[in-house]
């Protein structure tokens, strides 16, 4: 049974690719879509906790739908060059039934008309990695793939970029996306597109997925038209880890677990600085403490998110009518009162 799907996912991908290069763009590699999707990216997994996860920059814009394809518990693609962005969903099902990274790429590589414009790569869950650069990738082009993890490059200022990415992702201290993320910035570092930039992503999903995307990625962010993209990119990433504390915060308060609650929140607010947040953080993990009943704990809050906007306090009167709140004139007074006191 296992193998009948194996070989019905193939024969069906090798269909799409040979019938849309057919309809499309005839059966010649130059004659494939010219859309040169100038990027660097890098796939990797990270063997301590089983994530997965795509990191990408590129002067095209809106980068992140076309290139990055991530799913827990499975593997990762890159696709890009002249890009087909069929490789993600496609690469994903082969290793979803059992194919490594090699046998997936492999696999789709031969049936692909336009192999020679294409760069891709992937990793699977257990960091198996494979590459492919096309022969016409715009140059400087090229791949290094190492332990668990593939960086690729096209239309590149130098040669030099890839291998700095490389040594940017084995070298640095962190979690996947610390790892990647510096990876990007030496690739920039070297140059990058040589057109410039424009556009980034980064995914990085749990090692095990539960069919429900907003839990199971840990990072899900996009940096469409900007001019600094990587830099945007790593404040997202910093905003995204605050907003994660929060969450797993919430969770310990409603485990009973205020002690580690308050540790979680706490990281949260050293993460994001006053002007980053116009209150929304602080204001709701003050709520958050105010309807556990630890209101001593939540005014510090809730007075940091007052100081960023008047208005969070006129806010407060509207929570009980929503239940979000207590239904208590005195407290909801007190509330106010601290919150605009000096």
């Amino acid at each position: 049974m296992i193998r009948l799907r194996l070989f019905a996912s193939v024969l069906v991908i090798a269909l799409v690719f040979t019938h849309t290069a057919v309809a499309q763009s005839g059966t010649r590699p130059d004659d494939a879509p010219k859309r040169p999707v100038a990027t660097y990216s890098i796939v990797a997994y990270d063997a301590e906790t089983g994530q997965l996860g795509v990191a990408v920059q590129s002067h095209w814009f809106s980068v992140g739908p076309i290139v990055p394809f991530v799913e827990p518990g499975v593997g990762a693609v890159a696709t890009q060059s002249f890009v087909d962005s069929r490789y993600g969903p496609l690469g994903l099902e082969l290793m979803r039934t059992g194919r490594t990274a090699e046998e997936a790429l492999a696999a789709l590589v031969s049936t692909d008309t336009g192999e020679a414009v294409r760069q891709v790569a992937m990793v699977d869950a257990s960091g198996r990695v494979a590459a492919h650069t096309g022969s016409l990738a715009v140059q400087a082009a090229g791949h290094h793939v190492g332990d668990g993890y593939s960086v690729q490059a096209n239309m590149m200022e130098s040669e030099t970029v890839w291998p700095a990415m490389a040594r940017a992702f084995e070298t640095t201290e962190g979690d996947l996306a610390d790892r990647m993320l510096a990876a990007l910035e030496a690739a920039q570092a070297e140059g990058g597109d040589i057109r410039g930039k424009q556009s980034a992503a980064l995914i990085v999903a749990k090692a095990e997925g539960t069919g429900l995307a907003w839990q199971d990625r840990l990072f899900d962010l996009r940096i469409d038209d900007h001019p600094e993209p990587i830099a945007e990119l790593r404040r997202l990433v910093r905003m995204q880890r605050a907003y994660n504390a929060m969450n797993a915060g919430d969770a310990f308060v409603t485990a009973g677990d205020m002690a580690a609650a308050l540790e979680q929140y706490d990281m949260a607010m050293s993460l994001l600085p006053d002007d980053a947040t116009n209150g929304e953080a602080p204001f709701w993990v003050g709520i958050t403490l105010v309807g556990n009943g630890d209101v001593n704990d939540a005014i510090p809050f809730l007075k940091r998110a007052q100081a960023q906007d008047e208005r969070w306090a006129e806010l407060v009167t509207r929570l009980p009518s929503s239940k979000l709140l207590p239904d208590d004139d005195a407290l909801i007074g007190r509330l106010v009162r601290e919150m605009t006191s000096n």
